[in-house]
Formats: C-alpha cells, sequence, structure tokens
C-alpha cells in the first residue's frame, strides 16, 4: 500500500536504544544474529520461541530458532504432562537458514489438541541440550460438527511504528491469544523491511512513542542478514513469542515485506537503495520469510519458493492463500482492454480456479493480500491493487477478478468470502451484480481488517465496476495516525458446525465488536 513512511529515517545505532529499562520488562531474547559457535560456551539457547503453522487434521509444521548449531528435536504428546511422548529428529540448524528450522509432523490425530516441545541439541554432544520450549494446538476436526473458529489481520510494525515497552508492546496479541483461536491467518506486511525504525517519535499532541530498535532495523533491507532482522524484530515482543506458542498460523505476505508497491521487474529509483533490481531483494526477502514462518510450500521437499497454497481445515473451511506480489504485471493506470497476466498472474489464476473446484469444503476462504474493490493508488496515475476507480467495465487487472468470479458463478462453487488487509482500516464491503456495470458474478462480500501494528490511513474510494458497497466502515481522518491514537483492528470468524453459518466480526484491540456480519451457507458466491 502507498502509505507514507517517515523520511527522518535514523542513521545505524546500537541495539535497543530507547527506555532500557522498560524494555527488560518485556523479557527480550538475546538480539542480533547468532555468533560463531566457538565463541560460545554452555548449551544451545531457543529464546526467540516457537511456532506452528499450515495445520491441517493430520500434519502441522513446527519452528524454531537457535542460537548456534544445533539438531532441532521435537516431542508431541496428546497431555501438556507429555505423557508418553512421540520422539522425531527435525534438521541441523545452521548459518544456512540463519539458525532457524521447521519440522513437519505427521500422522497426528484429527480434531485434538496436540501438545509439542523442542529441545535443542549440540550437534558434537547431544547431551549438551537446551532447555525444551513447549507449544500447543489443536488439530483440524474430522468432524463437522466441531466448528471452526480463526482470526485475521496483518501490517505489523509500519511506518515507524513499532515495539513500545511502555505500551506493554503488541499487546494485541495477548488480547487475541486469550480468544484461543483455531488459527489466526496473518494478511500480509508481516514486516516492514522498507520502514526503519526510530528509537522515539513525538506525536501531535506532544507525547514521545519509543520504540526498540535494532541494527538490522535501522535502514531499509538490503541484505540477506537485513531481512532476516527485519523477521526477528517482531519476536522480540513477548506477547507475540506467547501467541505464537499457543495460536498456529496461516501466513501471506504483501509488498512491505520487501519495499512499498513493489512489482516483479522494477528498477527502484530510491536513494536509499544501493541494491536497485527489486527482483534481487525480493528473492532474498522470500529466503527469509520461508526461514522465519512455517509455511509449507516454502520447504525442502515440497514445490518450493510459492506462497500461494490451499490450507484444509476440515469439512467446513478450506483457506486459499494468494499472492498478489510475485507473478503481478507492473503498477499502472489500468486500463489495458486485455491483461493476461494482471495481479495474480495466469498461472496462479488457473490454480486457483481449479483449487475452487475441488473443494468440498462448505466454506471457501479466499485469503487476499489486497482488497478487490478499494482503490489503492501508486503514486499520481498508477494504480496497486485491482481497481482503479473507473467504475464501468472491467479493464487492467479487474479483467482477471472478473473472469474468475464468472468462474465461481458458472461452476456454481459456494461459500466464498474474500479476507484481505493492507490498507490501514476495517470495514466490510457487499458486491452485487445488480449494482455493477460487470453483472456476470454472484453476489459476495469481501471484509478488511489491520493493522495490528502500524499507522492508521484514511478511507480509500470504491470502484463501482463489481457493485461493491460499503456496509460499514471504521478508519481515521488522516495519514499514519499512531497506534496509541487508533487501537489495532483483526477480525473473527466463526463457523458453527450444526447449521454451517458463518459469523465474521470486526473487532478492536479492547475486545469490542464494531460489526457483524452472519452469511448463509451453500450459495453460489457466498
Amino acid at each position: 500500500m502507498s502509505q507514507g513512511l517517515p523520511s527522518n529515517s535514523p542513521g545505524r545505532r546500537a541495539v535497543l536504544r530507547g527506555s532500557i529499562a522498560a524494555s527488560a520488562a518485556l523479557s527480550l531474547p538475546a538480539l542480533g544474529g547468532a555468533a560463531p559457535a566457538l565463541s560460545l560456551s554452555g548449551r544451545p539457547r531457543a529464546e526467540w520461541g516457537v511456532q506452528a503453522g499450515d495445520v491441517s487434521a493430520d500434519s502441522g509444521l513446527v519452528w524454531v530458532r537457535s542460537d548456534r548449531p544445533a539438531r532441532m528435536l521435537v516431542e508431541t504428546s496428546a497431555t501438556e504432562s507429555f505423557r508418553d511422548p512421540v520422539r522425531r529428529q527435525g534438521p541441523l540448524l545452521g548459518p544456512g537458514s540463519d539458525f532457524t528450522g521447521t519440522t513437519r509432523l505427521r500422522g497426528l490425530p484429527p480434531g485434538e489438541q496436540v501438545h509439542y516441545r523442542v529441545t535443542l541439541a549440540d550437534p558434537d554432544d547431544p547431551r549438551r541440550s537446551s532447555e525444551p520450549v513447549t507449544g500447543t494446538f489443536r488439530t483440524a476436526p474430522a468432524r463437522r460438527s466441531d466448528g471452526v473458529r480463526f482470526l485475521w489481520s496483518g501490517d505489523i510494525a509500519g511506518q515507524g511504528w513499532g515495539i513500545n515497552p511502555e505500551r506493554g508492546g503488541y499487546r494485541v496479541f495477548e488480547e487475541m491469544r486469550r480468544l484461543n483461536p483455531d488459527f489466526f491467518l496473518c494478511s500480509g506486511d508481516t514486516v516492514y523491511a522498507d520502514g526503519p525504525i526510530q528509537s522515539s517519535v513525538t506525536l501531535p499532541d506532544g507525547r514521545v512513542w519509543r520504540n526498540v530498535t535494532t541494527e538490522e532495523k535501522s535502514k531499509v533491507a538490503e541484505t540477506l542478514a537485513e531481512f532476516r532482522g527485519n523477521f526477528r524484530y517482531n519476536l522480540l515482543d513477548e506477547n507475540l513469542r506467547r501467541f505464537n506458542a499457543q495460536v498456529p498460523s496461516i501466513v501471506q505476505w504483501d509488498d512491505h515485506e520487501v519495499r512499498n508497491n513493489w512489482y516483479p521487474g522494477q528498477i527502484l529509483d530510491d536513494e536509499r537503495y544501493t541494491e536497485k533490481d527489486v527482483d534481487v531483494l525480493a528473492a532474498r526477502s522470500l529466503r527469509a520469510f520461508g526461514e522465519y514462518f512455517p509455511v509449507s510450500t516454502l520447504q525442502t521437499g515440497d514445490r518450493e519458493g510459492r506462497v500461494h497454497r490451499v490450507v484444509r481445515h476440515g469439512p467446513l473451511l478450506d483457506v486459499f492463500v494468494l499472492d498478489m506480489r510475485t507473478y503481478r504485471n507492473a503498477n499502472s493506470p489500468g486500463r489495458q482492454v486485455e491483461d493476461p497476466v494482471g495481479i495474480l498472474g495466469a498461472e496462479q489464476l488457473d490454480w486457483l480456479k481449479r483449487e475452487l473446484e475441488r473443494s468440498r469444503a462448505v466454506w471457501k476462504v479466499i485469503a487476499s493480500d489486497m482488497p478487490l474493490g478499494l482503490v489503492v493508488p501508486d503514486g499520481k496515475t498508477n494504480f496497486e491493487a485491482v481497481a482503479q476507480g473507473d467504475p464501468g467495465a472491467p479493464l487492467g487487472r479487474e479483467l482477471q477478478l472478473a473472469e474468475l468470479l464468472r468462474h465461481i458463478k458458472q461452476r456454481r462453487i459456494t461459500g466464498t468470502v474474500w479476507l484481505t488487509t493492507d490498507v490501514h482500516y476495517t470495514s466490510a464491503q457487499s458486491y452485487d451484480p445488480e449494482r455493477a456495470a460487470f453483472k456476470d458474478f454472484a453476489p459476495f462480500w469481501e471484509f478488511v481488517s489491520g493493522p495490528l501494528a502500524a499507522g492508521g490511513f484514511p478511507a480509500l474510494k470504491l470502484d463501482g465496476t463489481f457493485g461493491p458497497r460499503q456496509e460499514f466502515i471504521k478508519a481515521p481522518t488522516r495519514a499514519n495516525v499512531s497506534p496509541a491514537e487508533v487501537p489495532p483492528y483483526y477480525g473473527e470468524v466463526e463457523i458453527d458446525g450444526d447449521s454451517g453459518e458463518l459469523t465474521v466480526r470486526l473487532r478492536q484491540e479492547g475486545g469490542e465488536v464494531l460489526f457483524t456480519k452472519v452469511l448463509q451457507p451453500g450459495l453460489v458466491g457466498q
């Protein structure tokens, strides 16, 4: 999203400038990259916590980071006391993966709470091992009657608003953890690699926002080490580490994992960057993204290197994770009468059509890292998302969306719901062919949430091509409003196992439900 970043980025500075005493209260792990093994003594440590991801009915991925070379060992059990554990040997963690590693758990029981603990063993002396780090997650149910409940949001550490110890850090993650969802869908902008974090920012009312800072967050990310440091930054927050240990994730990326509004083939005209080829930056970021999140399609042995995938969560739900960044064409005014590449690329569009047809789930959540009908500008003449402000017949990237929506209608694919973040406010839009210039589709809904820890921005205009109507919106009236002034937003989705009804709740930090919509199962488009 083309949201402004603070222009007065800081110079490179020592780690953890700001409120040192307050930072200590967050129980931060050791900072920076791992030191060479020969300079370390004692046992390996796993101070960055654990996380699980892409959990299905019988499998899941478990992640950890060591402070030195170590062998990852995982035990699972049906009980918190780890009675009769099942032991699995994971990979050897080393500098090639920034000492991170992921172990795939297979053969898990469906619809059950799985407890796991990760131990790091010295590869030269297995008797020298770390203290175990524990986590838990629920596998997807085999029975429809069990129901499903999950949260979604995105946009973390954006526009210069990082971890503020005086506010208790990313405390929204503690609120979400207490809701104990089945999983969390993180819909992109998981980091802001193009957004340096300053030690302090003065708010309009004179208050001072104080950030935890690190060396890698003092400039835009260009090297692999700097991208890794951006993904590591958020794990300094104790709330997020505790959340990760309890709530498994489904993660996608968007632009700020690399650079604002990037597209393949772009050559940067930005004096902050010495590396101008965005494809080089994107490759480095994707590698770090796969190292720091448990993503099934970025693991060795799978079809590597792609973010788009389907995560199946029992008979009620399939989650279709899109990648609207890697395969898109260049941002433009969007007035082309033919556009086979669009925002998904031809291959991903064919994949999505095929997988939607194959799905037998009651609900098909399309996790879209960009909105559909909101007009997201990129400069004065170009556009960043699908819509381009012309309410007439589809043009540009809208042609690809029209093709997909027509396919959903013609193949009578039921239960599609679109979830997104990106625009830094929360809203709900219904789309109806009776209001649209393009009419060959079935009605559907799009829900927007976020940011979790970034600047808030004013509402964007709607493009009338697909007949959207704003059913709810809450947004600030000025740009880059801090999390101290506007609360973080996140969404909740609950699917009832008996009726099959899907309920969406748009929430804000503090527990308030801002908007609720109940959708009925079995309808084409929704």
